[in-house]
C-alpha cells in the first residue's frame, strides 16, 4: 500500500510539473510562491498565450524563417519567448487575414455597390496584402523597439554617466550604482538596463563583471555598450572609475549637442514633406477628381471617382500620417 501511494504521488506530481511546462505564460516569483485563480486566468488569457497554445507546437519549421528575431527581441526588451511570439504573428495574421478578406468584399458589394466578382477579387487582394504586411509588422516592430530603447539610452547618456560619476567619486561601489539607477523615481531606459544587472546580481549570483558583460552583449546602444565595457576595464585594472564616468558624461554631452542641431537641419525637411504629402498633394488630387467626375470621366478603370475619393480621405491620408508620425517618432530625440 505504501508502496502504491507513492507511486501515485509521483504521477500527480510529473503531471503538475507537464501541465506548468506547457505554459509559457506562467511567471514563477519568489515573493509570490502561490498564484491566486485570477492572477492563473488572467495570464493565460493573454493572446501570446491563446496562440502558442492553439499552434506553438506547429511552428517548429517556419521558426528558421525568423531567425534574426530572436536577438531582437532581447534588445528591445519584450518579455516574450522567440516560439511565444512567432506562434503570435502566425495566429494574429491568420487572424487578421480571414477578417479582412470577408470584410472588404461586403463593403465593396453593399456599400459602394461594386459588382460581386470585383469585390471578391479585392478582397482577396486586400486579404494578400494584409496578411504579408502583419507578417512584416510582427517582424518589424521588435526591431523598432530596440532601435527606440538604444535611441532612449543614448539621449540619457549624458546625464546618466554623470550622475553615475557622482556616485563613484563619494566612494559608491558599482553594484550600489546601479541598484540606485534602477530605482529612479523617474521611468528611464537605463534604470531597465540598471534593473537587468541587479536581477543577475542578486537572483542568478553572478558578480558584478559578468553581469556587466551579459547586459553589453544584449543592449541595442553602441554607447552604452561601450561605457558598460569601459567600467569593466576600469574596474579589472584598478582605475579611478569616477575619472571615467566624468570623462565620459563630457563626450557624451558633446555628441549631444551636435545631434540636437542635426535634428533641427532634419525637422524643417520633415515639415516640407509633409506640406507636400499630406497637405498640398492630397488636393490637388481632390480637384482633379472632381473635374474629372464633371467632364464625364465617372470612373478610372474599375474604380469610380466616389469609391476614389472615399479611398483617399479615409485610407490613403490616414495611412501617410501615422507612417509620417512614426518615421517623426524615430527621428527626434527624448531629452
Amino acid at each position: 500500500m505504501r508502496k502504491d501511494n507513492a507511486l501515485e504521488r509521483i504521477k500527480a506530481l510529473r503531471q503538475r510539473l507537464k501541465t506548468m511546462l506547457r505554459s509559457p505564460s506562467i511567471r514563477f516569483s519568489h515573493s509570490k510562491p502561490k498564484a491566486t485563480e485570477e492572477e492563473f486566468k488572467l495570464e493565460f488569457g493573454k493572446p501570446q498565450s491563446i496562440a502558442y497554445n492553439l499552434i506553438g507546437e506547429k511552428t517548429g519549421r517556419i521558426l528558421p524563417l525568423f531567425k534574426d528575431l530572436d536577438q531582437n527581441l532581447e534588445k528591445s526588451d519584450l518579455k516574450v519567448n522567440f516560439k511565444v511570439y512567432v506562434s503570435l504573428t502566425v495566429f494574429a495574421s491568420i487572424l487578421i487575414t480571414f477578417a479582412v478578406t470577408a470584410l472588404i468584399p461586403l463593403l465593396l458589394f453593399f456599400v459602394f455597390n461594386m459588382p460581386l466578382l470585383s469585390a471578391l477579387l479585392f478582397g482577396i487582394g486586400g486579404g494578400l496584402f494584409t496578411c504579408a504586411f502583419s507578417i512584416i509588422g510582427f517582424y518589424v516592430y521588435p526591431i523598432y523597439r530596440a532601435d527606440k530603447h538604444g535611441r532612449e539610452l543614448d539621449d540619457e547618456l549624458p546625464f546618466s554617466t554623470g550622475y553615475m560619476a557622482i556616485l563613484a567619486s563619494t566612494g559608491v561601489s558599482p553594484e550600489k550604482i546601479f541598484y540606485t539607477l534602477s530605482n529612479m523615481s523617474v521611468p528611464l531606459a537605463v534604470s531597465c538596463e540598471a534593473k537587468n544587472i541587479v536581477r543577475n546580481v542578486n537572483l542568478f549570483g553572478l558578480d558584478v563583471i559578468s553581469a556587466l558583460e551579459k547586459t553589453s552583449n544584449r543592449t541595442p546602444s553602441e554607447r552604452f555598450r561601450e561605457t558598460l565595457q569601459g567600467i569593466i576595464s576600469t574596474i579589472h585594472s584598478g582605475g579611478n572609475l569616477a575619472a571615467y564616468l566624468r570623462e565620459k558624461s563630457r563626450v557624451y554631452m558633446k555628441l549631444k549637442r551636435l545631434s540636437l542641431k542635426k535634428f533641427a537641419d532634419n525637422l524643417s525637411i520633415l515639415s516640407e514633406i509633409y506640406v507636400a504629402l499630406l497637405l498640398t498633394g492630397p488636393l490637388l488630387l481632390v480637384i482633379m477628381l472632381a473635374v474629372m467626375s464633371m467632364l464625364g470621366g465617372s470612373s478610372l478603370g474599375m474604380l469610380s471617382t466616389d469609391l476614389l475619393l472615399n479611398l483617399l480621405t479615409y485610407v490613403g491620408i490616414p495611412v501617410c500620417a501615422i507612417i509620417f508620425l512614426i518615421v517623426l517618432d524615430a527621428t527626434s530625440p527624448k531629452w
